[in-house]
């Protein structure tokens, strides 16, 4: 993207709305997404700030008068500086406290879109962290009639370690901050500054309460927080050309200070990733945006549990088209009539492949119902496929016989078959035409079912050329017949035979498909696995860090009420929560054995029997 576009807009109607331009945009952007998101007032800076995670000094609109600039949210990817193959996803929201939109119900949906698709939040303020900055992140303590963390089938209950799972990491950026950084007369980092303004009021009442609110908010909501303070860039008469300065204008401090607060995020800001750990794609991200704009457009409470499922849903049934269509480019450069045991080993390469593309793609897949619709149409894709390879082989044999037998056709036409004698010289020719058939390359699967039949249409022409042949004795005509079955009883023992080892291939493929599929779900179970417990550890290391501060804080009655969400945690991530997880797989083992066998016809094992009783086109043939 060469500039931002808008992803969220303001409609006429004040709701908002999804830009499909934006959404066209991600549909693009199939790698893992860093999504940092820029809130505050509107007129402090914001759109500056992005400006620099981008790389640039010009792009997202600056303004430069005190009405607000930026409406809804704007979006501007670019490639990650620091991590190869991922996508920087930047936001920058409508400055928040616009008295000319006298209402704040869009504010509090904006911050609400910003905490829930970011996976970092800068929320962005002058001067200095003091009660009026605190109360003007009022939104904060108003989450929870914004977002719900569990769906319409978990319990009612609702604590902060919940929130802490999926919330972003949270970057507080004081802009314009022109004190010195002490506290108790000695100096102080830039953190524990944050972590002092964020500290608790002791004592009850109204406003005790009012106080601790959105600090007790901001410190158990996010899983982690981060401070940075920015002397101003320029003299106050040159902050209306700032995006036009070149960097040797600006105050040297200040260049410090904005390299650090990039060099900071390029490195710290995670993935973005769902509940229960799914990273999000850009084109996921997309989906994101519109099923939380649906929410609020019809006047729900947002919940990711509730937008992961519907989500799931949708780019399963995508993850199975694009997995199936992978399949079916693949198994399209195999040429025909070819063996079997080529289009197996191709099968078998093209199905690992679109399992492993459906695996990245695909999440919440509940009872693998999507994965067991993809492996059947795999074995309806790959059945068709046997079927065009004997139409082929069939066609191609039956071609083969018929040039090759052509000289056979024009001397008994001709009635050379018909002298004392012909019968020897009719079994040189049907030999050499066989011989011939036999060493001719690229025949397919059918070639001994349609050699077969080929022999078998020809037994009534020998009888009579044999019974019209003088110088042979009764005898050695009747040697002669005996001999003629035993041949033919050896071709259908090898077609037979051939029947048999085509059977047993459709089943070696139906195991090794089974087994693929087994060993992918089990790696993806084990991810997922991976990336719940990561959760789970992230929010337990937020409670721990807010029980310690909260008992030298003295507040031994809140650290009291955290160890319950603590022990739950700690439960969570137990031995035994972690051993039932990991049979999860066993199960699907053997869901996927009884599915798959499901998907069998009794046609696969009893295909190849089939071969050698059609009809060739030399039955009934006239002499």
């Amino acid at each position: 993207m060469e500039q931002p576009v808008c992803l969220v807009a303001n409609a006429e109607n004040g709701e908002l709305e999804v830009v499909e331009e934006a959404l066209e945009i991600l549909r693009g952007v199939a790698q893992p997404v860093v999504v940092v998101a820029v809130v505050g007032l509107y007129r402090t800076g914001k759109s500056y700030l992005l400006n620099w995670l981008a790389g640039k000094r010009t792009g997202f609109s600056l303004g430069s008068t005190v009405e607000s600039h930026t409406k809804g949210i704007w979006m501007w990817c670019v490639p990650h500086p620091r991590r190869a193959g991922h996508t920087l996803v930047l936001l920058d929201t409508e400055g928040l406290g616009d008295v000319e939109k006298g209402s704040t119900k869009n504010d509090a949906w904006i911050f609400a879109l910003a905490v829930l698709l970011s996976s970092t939040l800068v929320y962005n303020s002058k001067g200095t962290i003091d009660q009026y900055a605190m109360n003007q992140l009022h939104f904060v303590s108003e989450i929870s009639k914004r977002i719900q963390t569990k769906g319409q089938d978990g319990d009612d209950f609702e604590d902060d370690s919940r929130y802490c799972r999926f919330f972003p990491g949270f970057v507080w950026a004081v802009r314009d901050f022109t004190l010195e950084l002490k506290m108790k007369g000695e100096g102080a980092t830039e953190d524990e500054y944050l972590e002092s303004a964020l500290a608790r009021k002791k004592g009850h009442g109204k406003e005790v309460a009012e106080y601790n609110t959105t600090r007790d908010c901001l410190r158990n909501y996010f899983p982690t927080r981060k401070c940075f303070v920015f002397v101003p860039p320029v003299p106050g008469e040159q902050m209306s050309q700032l995006a036009a300065l070149p960097d040797s204008a600006l105050h040297p401090k200040f260049l410090s200070q904005t390299r650090r607060f990039c060099e900071y995020v390029f490195q710290e800001a995670q993935v973005k990733t769902i509940p229960g750990g799914q990273p999000v794609s850009g084109q996921l991200f997309g989906a994101l945006v519109q099923s939380y704009v649906g929410t609020i457009r019809s006047g729900q409470v947002l919940c990711p549990d509730n937008a992961v499922t519907a989500m799931a849903a949708i780019e399963n049934e995508a993850a199975v088209k694009e997995a199936l269509a992978l399949y079916a480019a693949g198994m399209r450069t195999q040429r025909l009539p070819a063996e079997l045991g080529e289009l197996s080993e191709a099968h078998g390469r093209c199905e690992g492949d679109a399992l492993t593309l459906f695996m990245r793609r695909s999440f919440k897949d509940e009872e693998q119902a999507f994965q067991g619709r993809l492996m059947a149409a795999i074995k309806e894709s790959y059945g068709k496929l046997l079927g065009e390879n004997e139409a082929a082989s069939k066609h191609s044999c039956c071609a083969l016989l018929e040039e090759l037998s052509a000289a056979m056709q024009r001397k008994l036409s001709d009635g050379v078959y018909s002298q004392p004698g012909g019968y020897e010289v009719y079994l040189r020719d049907r030999s050499q035409v066989v011989e011939d058939f036999r060493k001719a390359p690229n025949k397919g699967v059918k070639a001994k079912a349609v050699l077969e039949q080929f022999l078998a249409s020809k037994r009534t022409e020998a009888e009579t050329v044999l019974n019209v042949d003088k110088k042979m004795t009764e005898a050695e005509k009747v040697l002669a017949e005996e001999k003629q079955r035993a041949e033919m009883l050896e071709q259908q023992r090898k077609v037979a035979e051939e029947k048999q080892l085509q059977t047993e291939q459709l089943m070696k493929d139906q195991e090794r498909s089974h087994q693929e599929n087994v060993r992918q779900l089990e790696a993806k179970l084990a991810e997922e696995m991976a990336s719940a417990q990561q959760e789970a550890e992230r929010a337990l290391e937020c409670k721990l860090t807010e029980h310690e501060a909260m008992l030298q804080q003295g507040f031994k009655e809140k650290a009291k009420m955290m160890e319950e969400e603590i022990a739950e945690l700690r439960k969570e991530m137990s031995a035994e929560k972690m051993q039932e997880l990991l049979n999860m797989a066993n199960v699907y083992g053997k869901f996927f054995r009884v599915v798959y066998d499901a998907f069998v016809s009794e046609d696969d094992a009893d295909a190849a029997a089939d071969y050698h009783r059609e009809p060739g086109p030399w039955k009934n043939r006239p002499m």
